[in-house]
């Protein structure tokens, strides 16, 4: 049976229906009437090229008159694509910043899949200090990665099997000088050689149908192949959802759940080093927490701070470690809010000072926050199912005061609680 790379679909075998298997880049009516997929060509040209600049950063609302003066002079369909890249490349400029964004070639998967910058260059970094120098990158996308890797002196095979994302992914290369170093292959990455690699890394796709997988036999390709592959190499490193289960990460690989900016962007299985290690790991940074097979920490009262930790020491089951580190407890034995008496300094959580603390009661919330004339709510939870917006809605007084506060709705020791405070 041959697993392929980037399919949306569960299906292990390329299905009979190509619509039901897109990869990154692909788009459904190419696919349905058997057109050519590389639509990328007429935009290298020097006509191609020469429209993209003078597209670049136009607005929404100017994309009709400006399509409209240039097609007096270019095709329709190249003024058309011309403006399609130029929203993509807009779109990018959150994951790859404006200066490559600017310059890049992308498809709307790949802009929606594809690794940020930041999270691609600190995963190289990391390759780069394991002595890799060589890296076979199977489901490449557009090239994300293999730029980041590239750009730390790895030498880099990316390979894809759609034809569309080949095109892409080469350009992009090309473009930022890289094309010394990456090769772009169009493959199916299960029959690729990688043995002449130091190490290998797989971004199977995650997307189906119908959105997200959860399953990762269902990633395509599957996770065992994935896992198979990386046993063979030196070095792996594969890049799997940040929901996936503790008890599917493999014993002899490193688990690593990575934030960026306090959102959790992925987590990454690591092979031929740490085996059997969990870490967090925060960007801008990075800071790095790693696990120590700590207990679950203690439930004790709630002190005067509040500690949020950060979702990727939260997803790699390390808030005990945090807990630890600033003498704290939990304020319920299924709540990720640590409370301690003391402030202490920590990258791997947000302290609050708490100034409140009271039952579940909007009535006595609107009134204490009338009191404290607070015109700015923040409102979090954890183990509440009211909704934000509802409770700010109906808690806030009519009269806005001029201060600000951060409600928590969550349980302390069971019982539903609010507990009102500032950040520190």
């Amino acid at each position: 049976m041959s697993y392929r790379s980037h399919g949306a679909g569960s299906s292990q075998d390329a299905p009979a229906n190509p619509e039901r298997h897109l990869h990154r880049g692909q788009t459904i009516h190419r696919l349905a009437h058997n057109e050519p997929v590389n639509d990328l060509a007429p935009l290298l040209t020097p006509e191609g090229r020469a429209l993209l600049d003078a597209v670049r950063g136009t607005a929404p609302a100017d994309e009709l008159a400006v399509a409209t003066r240039l097609r007096r002079e270019h095709p329709a369909d190249l003024v058309s694509a011309a403006l399609g890249q130029a929203r993509l490349r807009q779109r990018a400029e959150a994951k790859f910043g404006a200066e490559d964004a600017g310059r890049m070639f992308f498809t709307p998967n790949g802009v929606e899949q594809s690794t940020r910058a930041s999270v691609a260059s600190y995963r190289a970094e990391r390759f780069r200090a394991l002595g890799v120098r060589s890296v076979a990158d199977l489901c490449c996308g557009i090239g994300g990665d293999a730029i980041a890797l590239a750009r730390a002196g790895v030498r880099v095979l990316a390979v894809d099997r759609d034809p569309a994302t080949v095109a892409v992914a080469r350009a992009n290369a090309d473009v930022l000088g890289l094309a010394d170093l990456i090769e772009v292959r169009e493959a199916d990455v299960t029959e690729v050689d990688t043995a002449g690699h130091d190490a290998v890394f797989v971004d199977p796709a995650r997307r189906g149908g119908r959105g997200r997988i959860f399953d990762p036999e269902a990633y395509s390709p599957p996770l065992s192949w994935a896992i198979g592959t990386a046993l063979k190499a030196p070095h792996a490193a594969l890049k799997v959802a940040p929901g996936i289960p503790h008890e599917a990460v493999p014993a002899d690989a490193e688990a690593e759940w990575i934030s960026d900016g306090g959102d959790v962007k992925e987590a990454v299985l690591w092979f031929g080093a740490g085996a059997g290690a969990v870490r967090a790991t925060l960007l801008p940074g990075p800071r790095t927490l790693l696990g120590r097979g700590l207990p679950n920490p203690r439930v004790r009262s709630v002190g005067r701070y509040l500690y949020e930790p950060d979702g990727a020491v939260i997803r790699a089951h390390l808030v005990a470690e945090v807990a630890e580190d600033l003498d704290g407890g939990l304020v319920d034995e299924t709540i990720a809010y640590i409370t301690a008496d003391e402030l202490r300094p920590t990258p791997y959580a947000s302290a609050y000072e708490i100034t409140d603390r009271l039952p579940f009661n909007v009535k006595k919330l609107k009134a204490l926050l009338r009191e404290r004339e607070v015109g700015i709510l923040t409102v979090k939870k954890r183990g509440s199912a009211v909704e934000p917006e509802e409770l700010r809605r109906k808690a806030l007084p009519k009269q806005h005061g001029r201060n600000a506060a951060t409600v928590f709705l969550t349980r302390v020791a069971g019982a539903p609680t609010m507990l009102l405070g500032h950040p520190v």
